[in-house]
């Protein structure tokens, strides 16, 4: 496999007035910095995907995604990088021009394979698999956001990459991938916080269990909980309360957060401190997974600029 990610990506401590007086370390896995496309938790979900699609001989890598994805994003660049061809199975009507997204999707080579809405509902039955695979022979296909085995075994890697003694450490969730493998290189004493970035996200500690049991660890002694009230509205929804956060915390650390994923999550992480959810001498790691393509693409949808000057 050609291996086109430098890592493991930088470990950065953060100062704040706040976590002085609350007696707590926190740092950030900057997964951000992995590579200017195929960042974050993007590619800690490709990469055993594409070696597996390489070692089976594959031409391409067949996926699932909504019109903004920063997974079918990454797959694009991904690879265009490694030599395959990609076939993005993409939700909803062709909308013309595209997005900036899907034009960065298609400049790469990915060829856009639109489905109505409720044939998308689909995408998980072997049925409408297999006929996607008979219409692009020598695919391999990964599941939507990568949430598969394999894509839980590269977000193990965030955690062992880590080498500093740390208690708890945090990630956004859409499917729970990224928790579960976070889940499963944790040492006894640590736990995993997950925040749904999906309103009515309870149903995301049944998929992460799911997960974590298929690679041999016991539900019995989870090592995650998931926070489900920090969604501000839901996918993809922001408020003027999540900006505002989104901007200050630009001013003060000097790194953007994006709307989708790890801004809801790192205003739940200070929320929690706020309200002493966390003992003195805590140490935290929150993860950033990158994801900041979509930023243009949430501008577009709603006529505004996060990082105004």
């Amino acid at each position: 496999m050609v291996d086109i990610i430098a890592t493991p990506s930088p470990l950065q401590e953060l100062k704040s007035p706040l976590f002085e007086r609350k007696g707590l370390s926190v740092w950030v896995k900057r997964d951000d910095l992995l590579h200017p496309v195929v960042s974050g938790n993007k590619w800690r979900k490709l990469k055993y995907n594409i070696q597996e699609a390489q070692g089976r001989a594959c031409s391409r890598i067949l996926t699932f995604g909504g019109a903004y994805s920063n997974h079918l994003h990454a797959t694009a660049g991904a690879c265009a990088k490694v030599g395959l061809s990609s076939v993005a199975v993409v939700r909803g009507e062709e909308t013309l021009p595209l997005n900036s997204t899907l034009r960065f999707a298609a400049e790469q080579g990915m060829h856009l394979h639109y489905v109505s809405r409720s044939d998308y509902r689909m995408r998980y039955e072997e049925s409408f698999q297999q006929a996607l695979l008979d219409e692009y022979p020598g695919s391999y296909l990964v599941p939507e956001g990568g949430a598969n085995a394999d894509g839980v075994r590269g977000c193990k890697e965030i955690v062992e990459e880590v080498s500093m003694p740390f208690d708890k450490i945090a990630v956004a969730c859409g499917t729970g991938t990224t928790l579960a493998g976070i889940a499963l290189a944790l040492n006894p004493g640590q736990q995993a916080l997950g925040f749904s970035a999906l309103k009515n996200g309870a149903f995301l500690d049944d998929e992460v269990a799911a997960l974590v049991a298929s690679e041999g660890l016991s539900t019995t002694q989870r090592n995650w909980n998931i926070q489900t009230n920090y969604h501000f509205g839901g996918y993809a929804r922001v408020t003027p309360e999540l900006i505002a956060f989104m901007q200050q915390f630009y001013k003060e650390h000097g790194f953007k957060l994006d709307p989708v994923y790890t801004a809801k999550m790192f205003y739940g992480v200070w929320d929690m401190m706020g309200n002493d959810a966390f003992a003195r001498g805590t140490t935290l790691v929150l993860v950033h997974t990158g994801g900041l393509q979509g930023l243009k693409g949430m501008e577009e949808r709603l006529g505004l600029n996060f990082y105004a000057e």
